[in-house]
């Protein structure tokens, strides 16, 4: 009895002297002060939407295994608030909360990113679609409704965070204030604003700000009283920016890259090794602190995949990967990348962990037959009636595909030009496919040829591909933003088909062969599995199209390229039967498709 009691009072000593251990995290004047002792950041950003849950604990290990003594985390708002007014923050990614209790427990601390606003290459920038269902409305500013929409973002995910400060014995240090502001307006009320709402719900950390090391970006995206990010910070040059802007707070890189992101139809960037080891070397020797832009990229999977636009008709789409050449790969290996950072690192920082066991192991599959399923034309929705177009959001869809359909009257051939297609559009004319517009670059119009029915059927298949997540053009709805003309005249009276091909649509798919040589078709397969693993599905033989295993959405592909493998978690495969459903926006026939052990 007396040994039982001993154990109990030891039990409730030890966890008396946890729960009271506190900690202080503090601006000096050019440096961070933790427990009144200069401390040095090392960060590692990886982003929860964008890897498994299971496998979090794992990247964050391997972060720590790199170097690093903190995470730094995206919260991306839509991705939490997909319906306005409905909030999750405890399904599967969507825990942030359970996260940065992982990080704590794995002796890091966190850097917390809420936005509103965060870009990261994700849809929208992390702001809710349906935001631009108010036509009129207004971003990253002071618009009511807009801020509306904020402050109760801010409030329910403050009541989650507030409790995980360093001040209440959590691990995050600091909050950062919107993202990279300077870089896209300059209302400093606005900034000041959302400082002022994180304050009144309970967040008391210190903020930072992040904008690239330029006077103007500086100037328009800073706060009084917050630490300097800069994008990246990697010389005396850039720092001594940020002193002349406010020489009373810290400044730090926030984002090095050691990676780049790669839109479809480019090259993979790989940006080179050699510059990143020096820019890290020169902020580890000057003390400076540092945050991986990614540590670990993960993937877009779904419809989450962002696009870039530098000019009002120009639009650069994400791929599905974001591996971004990050030092830990997409499925959670180490890269060269990695041991360099690693044994740089290891120079400054005593006591690195050894790298963790994976969590699953690399397969290959042998090659899966798919066999024609249904199409999309079997598979409509009741229509919606419209005098003109009108875009997903509109109609409360925030990703996927929308058809248009009309009667042509009048003018029933000749020049036909979508203003403006958002983003792939495939055309047909009494069934038969005509072409497809594609939005980059502004050439919209495609010709009709002339027809033997007296009232001709023009369809518009439109596929949103990401909107926009960046600069000034991030009002970026989907689907048919303004008008359709045949010769200038403008169509009218349109049925609107609504098609987010969701889990639900998928769940209720039609298995029908009765249009299937028509462009727009799904196909269907199984495979077996003696054990799960990681694999990359090879998408090579298709043209462009989603995938879905065991109902899980694996994002896009396109024969435009670079990627032409999808990853496929472990997590998401079982033992046993396997299930895979392509949709493929061209193919009307099916192929093969193999699972392999690497991207490449």
């Amino acid at each position: 009895m007396k040994k039982y009691l001993f154990w109990v009072l030891f039990i409730l000593t030890i966890n008396n002297t946890f729960a009271q251990k506190k900690h202080t995290f503090e601006l000096e004047k050019d440096q961070f002060l933790l427990d009144n002792k200069p401390y040095q950041i090392i960060s590692a950003e990886m982003h929860p939407a964008r890897i498994p849950f299971q496998y979090w604990r794992h990247r964050i290990k391997m972060a720590k295994a790199m170097g690093c003594n903190t995470i730094a985390a995206y919260v991306f708002w839509n991705y939490h608030e997909e319906k306005q007014g409905v909030f999750d923050f405890t399904s599967e990614n969507h825990n942030i909360v359970k996260f940065i209790k992982m990080a704590q427990e794995e002796g890091l601390w966190v850097l917390l990113r809420p936005g509103p606003y965060v870009c990261a290459e994700w849809d929208f920038g992390g702001l809710p679609a349906w935001l631009l269902k108010t036509p009129d409305i207004k971003l990253r500013c002071l618009d009511p409704v807009y801020m509306q929409a904020v402050t109760r973002y801010i409030k329910k995910l403050s009541t989650l965070v507030a409790p995980l400060q360093i001040s209440k014995g959590g691990p995050i240090l600091m909050v950062q204030v919107e993202n990279e502001y300077g870089s896209y307006g300059n209302d400093q009320q606005y900034i000041a604003t959302l400082a002022k709402l994180w304050r009144s719900n309970g967040i008391n950390v210190p903020f930072y700000t992040a904008d690239g090391p330029t006077a103007f970006m500086l100037e328009a995206g800073a706060i009084d009283g917050a630490a300097i990010g800069l994008d990246s910070g990697s010389s005396e040059q850039d720092f001594k920016e940020a002193q002349k802007h406010n020489p009373n707070v810290p400044a730090f890189s926030s984002e090095s890259y050691p990676g780049w992101l790669t839109h479809w139809g480019e090259k993979w960037a790989r940006p080179d090794t050699a510059g990143l080891l020096k820019e890290i070397k020169f902020l580890l020797d000057t003390k400076r602190s540092v945050n991986f832009y990614v540590a670990h990229g993960g993937t877009n999977f779904g419809y989450w995949a962002g696009a870039n636009a530098f000019k009002p008709t120009e639009y650069q789409p994400d791929i599905t990967s974001y591996d971004y050449d990050a030092p830990i790969s997409e499925d959670g290996s180490p890269k060269p990348k990695f041991f360099a950072l690693r044994n740089l690192i290891g120079k400054y920082v005593k006591n690195i962990p050894d790298l963790p066991t994976p969590p699953v192991s690399s397969i290959e599959i042998p090659t899966i037959q798919l066999s024609t399923m249904t199409s999309v034309w079997d598979n409509l929705p009741k229509a919606i009636y419209s005098p003109q177009p009108k875009p997903m959001e509109a109609y409360g869809q925030n990703s996927g595909f929308m058809l248009y359909r009309t009667k042509l009257i009048g003018h029933k051939s000749g020049s036909l030009t979508i203003t403006e297609p958002h983003d792939y559009a495939t055309v047909f004319l009494n069934g038969k496919y005509i072409g497809h517009i594609f939005r980059d670059g502004g050439n919209w119009t495609i010709q009709l040829p002339k027809s033997d029915v007296k009232d001709p059927i023009l369809e518009i298949f439109v596929e949103g591909m990401g909107r926009i997540n960046f600069a000034q053009y991030m009002i970026d709805r989907k689907g048919i933003t303004d008008r359709v003309t045949l010769n200038g005249m403008t169509l009218m009276n349109w049925e609107t088909f609504l098609l987010p091909f969701d889990s639900n649509y998928l769940k209720n798919l039609k298995n029908t062969t009765a249009t299937t040589n028509r462009q727009g078709v799904f196909f269907k397969g199984s495979f077996d599995l003696t054990e799960a693993g990681d694999t990359y599905l090879d998408m090579s033989q298709w043209k462009k199209g989603i995938v879905w295993v065991n109902g899980r959405n694996l994002g896009k592909y396109w024969d435009k390229g670079p990627q032409q493998r999808l990853y496929c978690p472990g997590v998401w495969l079982k033992k046993g039967k396997n299930e895979i459903i392509v949709f493929d926006t061209h193919q009307t026939e099916s192929s093969p498709v193999k699972g392999y052990k690497s991207m490449e």
